[in-house]
């Protein structure tokens, strides 16, 4: 009887275990926001995602200069340096003709606006639902 138990045991925490990793790899997935600018404007005006955990790839597209991206919570002073979400930053500024990417970043319901200081764009808004 003791050895049945400590079966019944074994198999309910081994399938406790792989239930709860199953649900964070679900929770767990990455999308990638592709981002193109070419000089003085993103070629993506606006985007609507649904919530979730992005990495923003941004590719510059022969705009003569290196580029970044910036992203705010709608309504917030942009100029401000402490109002940007740090992960959403590319890991290094996008030379010529490259793409790089940023950190992983949580979004969650709400609005945003994204832009790049250094190809001086206009503010874009990203919603997410």
């Amino acid at each position: 009887m003791k050895k049945i138990i400590s079966i019944f045991v074994m198999v309910l925490a081994f399938t406790l275990t792989t239930n709860a990793q199953d649900k964070m790899m679900k929770d767990s997935k990455v999308k990638t926001l592709s981002l193109e600018q070419t000089t003085g404007e993103f070629t993506q005006k606006a985007l609507t995602v649904s919530e979730g955990t992005y990495i923003f790839e941004v590719a510059n597209n022969n705009v003569g200069t290196d580029v970044g991206f910036v992203l705010v919570p709608k309504g917030k002073d942009a100029s401000k340096p402490e109002n940007h979400i740090k992960t959403a930053y590319v890991t290094s500024v996008v030379k010529d003709g490259e793409t790089q990417t940023s950190n992983k970043t949580k979004l969650t319901k709400g609005e945003y606006v994204y832009f790049c200081p250094l190809n001086k764009t206009p503010q874009y808004t990203l919603i997410v639902k």
